[in-house]
């Protein structure tokens, strides 16, 4: 029986990631956590290409545009959703992951998916560094094993 394992190396790679600027101070965390990751794992910081957009919803579209660009090997999506007093969480964190989803199921690309939602902002700063360790550290090792793996299908 034939096993595949992704190995974490990224040297050559090219890496994008799509990071919301709504809650700046819990993305720009998880931000500082995947580009250290990555670098760690020796994927340069000329490949290294971060896309700011407004919020969680927009980083979908983002998201396809790069991957269909043939620019990076694969895309990490970071933003943080913290519940309100509406339901508008609830819209916005359905639309980002089905969004998110969508273009990692049909795009050229893996995505890895590093949107927090949380119900408070204590919630999303332990998920950003804190206590609960950096979502986008874990994304930045996660997409490195995912190009690594495709690449042996």
């Amino acid at each position: 029986m034939a096993e595949l394992r992704g190995k974490i190396n990224g040297s050559g790679l090219k890496i994008g990631i799509v990071v919301a600027q709504f809650n700046e101070l819990v993305t720009k965390k998880l931000l500082d956590g995947a580009v250290n990751e990555l670098q760690k794992y020796d994927v340069q910081p000329d490949d290294i290409t971060t896309l700011w957009v407004p919020g969680a919803v927009e980083i979908p579209r983002i998201t396809k545009k790069l991957s269909d660009s043939g620019k990076v090997d694969g895309i990490i999506a970071l933003g943080a959703v913290v519940r309100g007093e509406t339901a508008h969480f609830d819209y916005v964190c359905a639309e980002s992951a089905n969004g998110i989803a969508d273009v990692s199921l049909h795009g050229d690309v893996p995505v890895m998916y590093g949107v927090l939602t949380t119900n408070d902002m204590d919630q999303a700063m332990n998920r950003a560094g804190g206590k609960s360790g950096n979502k986008g550290a874990e994304c930045a090792s996660g997409i490195l094993e995912m190009i690594s793996l495709e690449k042996q299908i």
